[in-house]
Formats: structure tokens, C-alpha cells, sequence
């Protein structure tokens, strides 16, 4: 009987996860400005080694078999090498802080980001094929969490290189945090009022459209450095012009001209998403709703608008993660944030400086995509029942 495998992106992972345990798993410099020496797992500790190979091994066979019993295994499974991986993180790193001094210093190296990576897709994957409800994956997804979070605030990643950039900057770093959400909201506040704004225009006069999404699409295409230095000459010529803007803050540098690029950024997807959740509501609907004496003021706010809805946070979730993405560049014209500290880690050569700017903004899109992802699940099932 021929041996069939039934989770080929399994197989595969599992084959590249191989791989990478030859790339370094963590470094060990002997200070901050020294570059790491490569330490693979191989080296780290070779007599526990059997412990990541039991658990692959029994994926591998998991992917051989069929039925649901063996992707809920793959859960089950993948979620504990994940939590066996970030143990061995932050034991690896006591161990080799303990023996080389205090000033050195030990990072996570590309092999373990890259199987933390693969660890996570697995567990993914296994859930989209487990799993029909939306709501239901979302919610599996944010209790892989709980491991991680409890390991850090248990102390257990102190020694890693990178909580011991931030113990020497913690002020800097919420200070950058207070920031960035200052431009996350500073942007999606006005961006949802023009945005929604434009998309009822256009959705009431389709003969607008083409001029109104011709605009928004050469904002769209714009280098944002670009845009951040197109801005800066008419704010500074204002802020001249009118002492009274320069006090409430406003000039050619700072949050004025982020903001205002990253609401122009903005209102491409959430113009889009407008018209397209109006236009996908069912004529059958409106009828039936017009039938029942409703106004065009109820028709909208109790028919197009809840079917609607999903489609917009689908638009407005895309210019959520967009936001917190291009919110670094915005540190390059004074508006601080999380940009702040990955040029000043690229200007200083200070990879940890970099990864402590880079993994909060990463975080904090993968956050804002899963509160979405979550109440859109949410909206689908209510309409489903």
C-alpha cells in the first residue's frame, strides 16, 4: 500500500524548519558595540536535542495521517514546540550570560526567529483546516499569547540582549509608544471622517468616482519621505505666516505634517471600502426595505449600513496596519515614535536598538489585524444566525 501524505504544507515546513536549525540559534557578543559570534542549537545543548526532534518527528507523522484527530494533534503539537522553542531562548541565554560576564551580550539569532516563524505558520495552517468559524481561530490564535507573555513577565527573556536594551531605555521606549499611538489614532480619527465622507459622495454620485479615485490614487503612489518633504515647505511658510499655528504646534517638522501625510495615505482604502460595501448590498434588500414604509434615512442606518460594515473594517483594518507601518518613516521629520529608535539603532550600528523599535511595531499590527479579525468574525456570525 502506497504511503500518501495527506498535509503537504506540513511536510514542507517541517522539511525548512530542518534547515534552519543549522543558522544560528542565538549569538553571544562579548558587549554591545562587538558583533555576536553564531551559536547553533547543535552547540547550545546537544544532549536535549531529543526533546525539538520528539515533537518533529511526531508532526512528521501527523502529516501521514488522515482525518481531524491529527490536525487538532498538529495544534496541539505545534503550539507546544513553539513554547519549547521560546524556553530554550531565554535558557540558552542564562546560560551563556553566566559564563562569559555580565556586559555580554546574547541575541536571538536568525535560526530561531525563523523557526519561531515556521512553528507558528504550522499551528496556523492546522487551525484554517480545523476550523470553519472565523471567530473561533482568531480566538485560538490570541491564546498562543498567554506563553509568551507569561515567560516575559516572569523574567525568563531578561537575559536576552534585547530586554537589557530596554531596562537602559525604558523611558525612551514608552515615551515612543505614547507616540506612535498618538499617530495611530491621530490618523484614523479624521481619515475615517473625510474617508467616509467621500465614499457616501461617490456612492450616491458614481459620476464623481473616476476624478475622485484618480486623485487618491497619485496621493497613493507618492514616496511617503517624499510626501513628508512636500508638506514640510507650505507648513513652515504657515507657521511663519501665523504665529498662532506655530504654539498649537504646528510646522514644517513634527506631528503636522505626519499626520496630515498619513491621512492622505489613509483615505485610498477607506474610500474604496465605502463605496464597495454600499455597492455589494443586495437591491432585494433596499425593496423589501422601502416596501416596509422604512425612510432613507432608516433604510440606511438599519440596512446598508450593517451590511456594509464588514467591509469597511476590512478597509479600515488594512489603513490600521498601513498606519503603524508608515508611522516609522514619520520619525525621519521629528514625529517620533518607534521610528525613532530603529534610525538611532541603524545610525549606531545597535542591532538590539533596531529590534526594540521593529518588534513593537510588528506586535502592534499584528494586534490591531487580530482586534479586527476578531469583530468582523464576530459581525459574520451574528449575520449568519
Amino acid at each position: 500500500m502506497p504511503i500518501r501524505c495527506y498535509n503537504r504544507v506540513l511536510l514542507l515546513l517541517l522539511i525548512v524548519m530542518a534547515a534552519a536549525t543549522l543558522l544560528p540559534f542565538i549569538t553571544l557578543a562579548p558587549n554591545r558595540l562587538v558583533s555576536g559570534i553564531p551559536q547553533p542549537l547543535t552547540d547550545i545543548a546537544p544532549a536535549a536535542l531529543w526533546q525539538p526532534a520528539l515533537l518533529w518527528t511526531v508532526l512528521a507523522a501527523l502529516a501521514f495521517l488522515p482525518g481531524r484527530w491529527p490536525l487538532a494533534a498538529t495544534l496541539l503539537v505545534s503550539e507546544a514546540l513553539f513554547a519549547l522553542l521560546l524556553w530554550w531562548s531565554g535558557h540558552a541565554a542564562q546560560q551563556l550570560i553566566a559564563t562569559s560576564g555580565p556586559v555580554a551580550r546574547a541575541s536571538v539569532g536568525s535560526g530561531q526567529w525563523l523557526l519561531l516563524a515556521l512553528t507558528l505558520l504550522m499551528f496556523s495552517d492546522a487551525a484554517q483546516r480545523l476550523v470553519s468559524s472565523g471567530l473561533v481561530r482568531v480566538l485560538l490564535h490570541l491564546q498562543l499569547l498567554i506563553i509568551p507573555v507569561a515567560m516575559l513577565l516572569a523574567g525568563w527573556f531578561d537575559s536576552l540582549s534585547l530586554l537589557k536594551e530596554y531596562a537602559n531605555r525604558q523611558e525612551v521606549f514608552h515615551d515612543a509608544f505614547g507616540q506612535h499611538l498618538t499617530l495611530l489614532f491621530g490618523t484614523l480619527i479624521p481619515a475615517l471622517l473625510i474617508g467616509i465622507t467621500l465614499g457616501l459622495w461617490c456612492h450616491r454620485r458614481p459620476g464623481v468616482q473616476p476624478s475622485v479615485f484618480a486623485v487618491l490614487n497619485v496621493i497613493q503612489t507618492v514616496p511617503s519621505v517624499a510626501l513628508f518633504g512636500l508638506l514640510m515647505v507650505p507648513l513652515s511658510g504657515l507657521a511663519s505666516a501665523l504665529p498662532l499655528l506655530g504654539q498649537w504646534g504646528i510646522s514644517g517638522i513634527g506631528l503636522a505634517p505626519a499626520l496630515i501625510a498619513l491621512v492622505l495615505y489613509a483615505l485610498l482604502p477607506l474610500v474604496r471600502g465605502v463605496v464597495a460595501g454600499l455597492a455589494q448590498v443586495p437591491r432585494d434588500v433596499l425593496e423589501s426595505a422601502r416596501a416596509m414604509g422604512m425612510s432613507s434615512r432608516q433604510i440606511f442606518v438599519k440596512a446598508q449600513v450593517p451590511l456594509a460594515l464588514p467591509v469597511l473594517l476590512r478597509s479600515l483594518r488594512v489603513v490600521a496596519i498601513q498606519t503603524v507601518g508608515m508611522a516609522v518613516i514619520a520619525a525621519l521629520i521629528g514625529a517620533g515614535g518607534f521610528g525613532a529608535l530603529v534610525f538611532q539603532g541603524l545610525l549606531s550600528s545597535a542591532l538590539d536598538l533596531v529590534l526594540l523599535g521593529v518588534i513593537p511595531v510588528i506586535s502592534l499590527a499584528v494586534a490591531m489585524d487580530a482586534l479586527f479579525n476578531l469583530v468582523i468574525a464576530a459581525l459574520e456570525a451574528k449575520h449568519h444566525d
